[in-house]
């Protein structure tokens, strides 16, 4: 039999690392008897430890959440595993950078010199990829709102920023001002930015929604029973919208054309997008972006021929931004520069 303190602490380990333990099943872990358990129950709770007892047939004990915080405990792999998270929590978009590292830090003051000598020697920086965009920050407060009523499983209702850069065709339809009215699904984090999966009361349909775009309304409405998810993976099916798998997309703006480049170069580039052969020096790409500027200067970044298949609205994009580009050129320097070479 293990030592009392080496003891207690294999039941804690196992009390954090499961909701509910029956008594048996603790006492084969530990190889003692449910008696010891029991002790060892109490123990625990003499340090603070607010631990339930189950009734029932099997009886068993259950770790709850107290008034104050009781000392953690953290195996090598979990503090690892910790310190990793939170120093990469910059990248989250979350807006809690700063507690993160504050978290970290009060996390190390209370671990064995062992586990703080491997925290130490682990210093990860995050980064994003090549041209990556700053992450819209959003709210801890609006996170916590949303994850509350995805929990309690109530209509939102919030405010929703429109899509165009300048908002000035959106604010000026009704419809696109009007609140939303939503029966929240799940939060996703994908690619820095947090979004909203819920089933659209108003459309009748599911949608992904940006959280920084979110402004809650309160108080929430009635509760509701969730839809089934088609698929019912939600990592799998908010893939497909923003990749277009469905024909619509989670991307509101989305278009095909055909580049004189081959699909192996195109690929490379293109993280949310179909990218189809057509020949050696041929390929043909669907791809989404929040606005039709944004698609077309998204596709203007390959220095190649590009044919249009659809939709009008790209094709005017791309006649918008060449009177813009040309403007911008004879408004530009007389001595014309050397273009940088293609890659």
């Amino acid at each position: 039999m293990p030592k009392t303190s080496a003891r207690l602490l294999s039941l804690l380990s196992l009390l954090q690392a499961r909701r509910d333990w029956p008594g048996q099943l603790l006492a084969e872990r530990l190889e003692v008897s449910p008696r010891t358990v029991r002790r060892d129950v109490d123990r625990l709770r003499e340090l603070g430890y607010p631990i339930a007892a189950i009734k029932g047939p099997d009886g068993g004990y259950r770790l709850g959440a107290g008034m104050e915080l009781p000392p953690l405990l953290f195996d090598d792999d979990q503090a690892v595993a910790l310190a990793v998270a939170l120093q990469t929590a910059a990248v989250t978009g979350a807006g809690i950078e700063e507690a993160a590292t504050r978290a970290l830090s009060t996390v190390r003051q209370v671990m064995p010199a062992r586990l703080r000598h491997r925290v130490d020697a682990l210093q990860v920086t995050a980064v994003d990829g090549p041209g990556a965009r700053p992450h819209p920050q959003v709210a801890p407060g609006v996170l916590m709102t949303l994850s509350a009523a995805v929990r309690a499983r109530e209509v939102l209702r919030f405010d929703y920023d429109p899509v165009s850069p300048t908002g000035t065709a959106a604010r000026a339809d009704p419809a696109a001002t009007a609140p939303r009215r939503v029966q929240p699904y799940h939060l996703v984090t994908r690619g820095g930015r947090w979004y909203l999966l819920a089933w659209d009361l108003d459309r009748d349909d599911w949608r992904t929604f940006r959280v920084d775009r979110i402004s809650p309304r309160t108080p929430t409405g009635p509760r509701f029973t969730p839809r089934e998810l088609p698929g019912g993976d939600v990592a799998a099916f908010v893939a497909g919208r923003f990749q277009g798998s469905d024909g619509t997309g989670g991307w509101p703006c989305l278009g095909e054309v055909v580049l004189d480049l081959p699909a192996s170069v195109v690929s490379t580039y293109t993280r949310d997008g179909v990218v189809e052969e057509l020949g050696p020096d041929r390929c043909r790409l669907v791809l989404g972006a929040w606005s039709w500027p944004g698609l077309a200067a998204s596709i203007g970044r390959f220095d190649a021929d590009i044919e249009v298949i659809g939709p009008t609205e790209l094709k005017g994009a791309f006649a918008h931004l060449a009177r813009r580009y040309a403007k911008a050129a004879a408004d530009g320097p007389a001595e014309p520069t050397t273009p940088p070479p293609s890659r």
